[in-house]
């Protein structure tokens, strides 16, 4: 039965007074959140240029999230909870269904006979404390910054362990420090070490448990954001981030422009100065012979620009990699979201060397009369990659098309079709589909 704000409000009083609980103890119930997320799921990916069956996989995830309030007082004390669950419905191959429950591991995890798993759940807790306009937390964290930057493209969310700090003192300034240990992804119930796109994973033991990271967001005027982060992956790289973002109110339309600028280096194990450990390396291309061989040495940096008029957006970009390695990002092998502006559904496009144009454009049927139903495309053409030979290229092709039911009985709920096409000259040919249904419930 739904409750009014005056009803529950009442309730919650009620509940206190029975149970004797302190009015501090009362604040902490009265603003918390509860909701129930739903999510199905399906992807199709078939990589074109190997042999094998197509990889289909298809699951309905639940996700319950409760927030707490603050206690009442100076310092105020609460408590977020999460618990996950996803549960198979098909995976597999199509020929015959014969391989109909194995797969890539890209949804499910896979058992050691190779199948996947029927099922697989989490659960997360992230003790907080806040004092004047700071906030600490620990435990589970999901941040979207730019050192790190959890990825939600399959069933359930990537999550992190670790500590973090967000202060709001100064006007118009957000400061943020922190520390993750462990990483638990979108497709696993384990938690792992950190590690990044050559070294192996975790699997092999190149990982680390210790990415420190701090930084800060300035408006500088209500359409101007200047950013700085810095990032420490321990043994593996150090990593400075300068950003920008700007929305300019032209007489017609707008026009937002978005610059960053990434420079990252070896650290620890990773380093030629010190020895270098057995797999402790990244990704990239180094000469023939080379000590420097598996060392980060890369910087990126990326521009923007996007015009926005009545519903339509188009845009234009460009990046570009320059350094002995492929840019370093967290990295599991299980998927990743790198804060890049080629963050595409296949490829990231962060090799060595490599030249990237982006175009998009993006409509919302809003203006035309369909409130719901937005659609947008985006290609991406990334070339001079250093590698040996000649002539490395890749391009991928990305289509979006979403809609949520504005009204009625299934209010709320969300339609999404995301189709991608990605070609390559070193057998990176994949086509891919997704299928994705998303509803939530306030339960508080």
């Amino acid at each position: 039965m739904y409750k009014t704000p005056l009803a529950r409000r009442v309730a919650l009083s009620t509940l206190g007074a029975a149970l004797a609980i302190p009015a501090a103890e009362a604040a902490f119930l009265e603003d918390s959140k509860a909701t129930l997320k739903m999510r199905n799921f399906y992807i199709n990916q078939d990589t074109r240029n190997q042999d094998g069956p197509k990889a289909e996989e298809w699951g309905q995830g639940f996700i319950l999230d409760y927030q707490s309030g603050f206690t009442e007082g100076p310092v105020g004390f609460g408590l977020d909870l999460t618990g996950q669950y996803a549960v198979r419905l098909d995976a597999g191959g199509r020929e015959g269904k014969a391989g109909a429950e194995r797969e890539p591991g890209s949804v499910f995890p896979l058992e050691s006979n190779g199948k996947a798993r029927r099922d697989f759940s989490r659960l997360g807790a992230t003790a907080k404390m806040r004092y004047s306009k700071t906030v600490a937390q620990v435990g589970t964290l999901m941040p979207k910054l730019p050192v790190v930057n959890y990825g939600d493209g399959r069933l359930l969310p990537q999550m992190f362990q670790g500590a973090q700090v967000t202060s709001k003192e100064i006007k118009n300034l957000t400061l943020i420090a922190g520390k993750i240990e462990h990483s638990t992804e979108r497709n696993s119930s384990n938690s792992d070490g950190l590690s990044i796109a050559g070294a192996g994973g975790p699997d092999e033991g190149r990982a680390s448990n210790k990415l420190y990271y701090a930084g800060a967001d300035y408006k500088v005027t209500d359409d101007l954001l200047l950013q700085y982060y810095y990032g420490n992956l321990r043994d593996f790289y150090t990593q400075h981030f300068v950003g920008l973002v700007h929305d300019w109110a032209l007489p017609v339309g707008s026009l937002q422009t978005d610059l960053r600028y990434f420079e990252s280096n070896s650290d620890g194990e990773n380093s030629h100065s010190s020895g270098r450990a057995d797999g402790y390396v990244g990704s990239g291309y180094w000469g023939a012979g080379s000590s420097h061989k598996g060392e980060v040495d890369s910087h990126l940096w990326s521009a923007q620009f996007t015009y926005a008029l009545a519903g339509h957006e188009l845009s234009a970009g460009y990046q570009k990699v320059n350094g002995s390695s492929d840019h370093p990002y967290i990295n599991q092998g299980n998927g990743s979201s790198p804060y890049l502006l080629t963050n595409a559904q296949l490829g990231k496009f962060v090799n060595a060397g490599e030249s990237t144009w982006v175009a998009s454009y993006a409509y919302d049927f809003a203006k035309a009369g369909l409130p719901g139903l937005k659609a947008g495309v985006t290609y991406y053409s990334g070339d001079s990659i250093d590698a040996a030979g000649n002539d490395h290229k890749e391009w991928e092709r990305d289509f979006r098309l979403d809609y949520a039911v504005q009204s009625g009985l299934f209010k709320g709920v969300g339609f999404t079709w995301r189709s991608a096409m990605a070609r390559g000259n070193d057998a990176r040919d994949r086509d891919e589909n997704r299928l994705i249904v998303n509803y939530s419930i306030p339960l508080l």
